[in-house]
C-alpha cells in the first residue's frame, strides 16, 4: 500500500484538501455550473452529478479509496474564502513507480492558471511519496485545455495510445504525459 499523502497542501492561491462531506454542496454547484464544459471529456458529468446527494456518495467512495491507498481525491479550494472550484486526485493505476494525476476545474474559474497551480502542487506531492518515481497526466488528444496543463508544467508527451472513447468529445487517442522525480547522486 502506498503511504498516504498529506491531507492538505496549499499555495498562495489554493488549498488542496482531502475531499470531505462538507465539500459536497460546493462540488455539486461547481459541477452544475460546468456541465457543458465537462461533459465532452468526463463520462460522469451528468445532471445527477450536480446533486449534493450524489456528491456525498462520491465523498464516501473517495474515503474508502483513500483508506485502501489506491486513490487520493482532493477538493480544490480558492483562497481567501476557500470556494470549491474543482477536484484533483492521485490514482495508482499506471503501474509500478507511477501515479496518475486527474483533475477538473469549474468552468467559471477556467483560464486563470488554477488547474495548472493545482496540478503543480499535486505533482510535487506525488513525486515526494515513497516509491513514486513518475507522475502521469492522461487526456484525450482532442482535450487541448487539459493537455495545456502538463505542457506548462514541463511534462513530456510520452506517447499517444488508442483507447475506447468514454465521453462524447473524445476521439479515442489518449495522450500520456510524464514527469519523473529528480534523482540525486545520494539516492
Amino acid at each position: 500500500m502506498l503511504q498516504p499523502p498529506a491531507e492538505e497542501v496549499r499555495s498562495q492561491r489554493l488549498v488542496l484538501r482531502r475531499v470531505q462531506a462538507d465539500d459536497a454542496q460546493g462540488i455539486a454547484l461547481a459541477v452544475g455550473a460546468s456541465l457543458d464544459y465537462l461533459k465532452p471529456w468526463m463520462a460522469w458529468a451528468t445532471r445527477e452529478a450536480a446533486e449534493p446527494r450524489t456528491q456525498l456518495i462520491r465523498v464516501a467512495e473517495a474515503d474508502e479509496l483513500w483508506e485502501t491507498g489506491s486513490d487520493f481525491i482532493y477538493s480544490i479550494l480558492l483562497l481567501p474564502d476557500r470556494t470549491v472550484i474543482g477536484e484533483i486526485g492521485l490514482h495508482r493505476r499506471v503501474g509500478e513507480g507511477g501515479i496518475e494525476i486527474g483533475y477538473w476545474v469549474d468552468a467559471r474559474y477556467a483560464g486563470r492558471g488554477l488547474g495548472t497551480d493545482a496540478a503543480r502542487i499535486l505533482t510535487e506531492v506525488a513525486l515526494g511519496l515513497p516509491g513514486v518515481t513518475r507522475a502521469e497526466i492522461h487526456c484525450d488528444e482532442a482535450n487541448q485545455a487539459s493537455a495545456a496543463i502538463p505542457r506548462k508544467l514541463g511534462y513530456r508527451l510520452d506517447r499517444i495510445d488508442p483507447h475506447q472513447p468514454e465521453a462524447p468529445g473524445e476521439q479515442g487517442r489518449r495522450m500520456v504525459w510524464v514527469t519523473e522525480a529528480q534523482v540525486t547522486e545520494a539516492q
